[in-house]
């Protein structure tokens, strides 16, 4: 008896086919695990970059923000206070560089095998994941070292966070991904558009130094909600601003929402124009 395997563009209006998804499973480790091997392949620190890279940004954001512009951290000292929300920030910025430029990077499987597109920009999470793990245990130690130990809440808001971040990462990054297949503008300005946006994030400053009008716009950006939920609970905080925290959670679902529809609604033209 022979079988014959049908594969056709699916609804639009399917974002995810979970049941696809279940039996690429494998696939989407593989690339996930290629990504980590690929970005600490031939280093000499290895995964230690993942300590550098923020430990240096802490330094000299300390220095200039802290030290000479003095902006207040509230009752965080600012190196603390600055490295939290660096830590969720690489994150984040992270999976939205990799996934938007992830179908550009594996044009020749996207063009000669069949596979669910979306895996490509959604398994870029596994080597972020294991950079921000790294970059969380030194958030942990130099929580330690200024003798603020973090709240019983951090066990809760610490994953809350983190799946907020996913999910507003993947959604920018799907989009981008389908948008950089047509216009490759986007792996140029991308790089700008990231810069731009950690200082539209309060990673460097709180948001208590805007005025409330300002601060109800950028409690739009899902990155707000996040990095000021972990600074409370790793300032050994218990009293939360969940509704900045709910706001960055519907943003980062409608961000996914749409990302996977434009996805889905041209993932039909990708092998033609990648």
């Amino acid at each position: 008896m022979s079988y014959t395997t049908v594969i056709k563009p699916k609804s639009k209006w399917m974002l995810l086919d979970i049941e696809e998804l279940w039996r690429y499973r494998e696939l989407f480790w593989i690339f996930a695990w290629r990504d980590i091997k690929v970005r600490y392949k031939q280093t000499l620190f290895g995964a230690s970059w993942a300590v550098f890279q923020p430990l240096t940004s802490t330094f000299i954001f300390t220095i200039f923000f802290g030290n000479f512009a003095k902006i207040p951290s509230g009752d965080l000292p600012y190196p603390l206070f600055v490295l939290t929300g660096l830590v969720f920030w690489n994150y984040f910025s992270g999976i939205l560089s990799r996934a938007s430029n992830s179908l550009i990077e594996n044009e020749g499987v996207v063009k000669k095998v069949y596979f669910p597109r979306e895996i490509l920009p959604l398994s870029t999470v596994g080597a972020n994941l294991v950079d921000f793990g790294i970059s969380l245990i030194l958030l942990l130690i130099v929580s330690f070292y200024f003798h603020f130990v973090p709240s019983l809440l951090t066990l809760f808001i610490v994953p809350l966070c983190l799946i907020i971040s996913t999910l507003g990462a993947e959604g920018l990054g799907l989009f981008l991904a389908s948008f950089n297949v047509k216009y490759r503008d986007v792996r140029y300005a991308l790089p700008f558009f990231i810069q731009i946006m950690i200082f539209l994030t309060p990673v460097i400053y709180p948001t208590s130094i805007m005025r409330p009008s300002f601060r109800e716009i950028i409690a739009l950006n899902p990155m707000t909600g996040v990095i000021e939920a972990a600074r409370t609970v790793f300032s050994g905080g218990n009293i939360l601003n969940w509704q900045t925290l709910l706001i960055a959670g519907v943003v980062s679902v409608l961000l996914f929402i749409t990302g996977i529809y434009y996805f889905k609604s041209t993932e039909g033209f990708f092998a033609d124009l990648v």
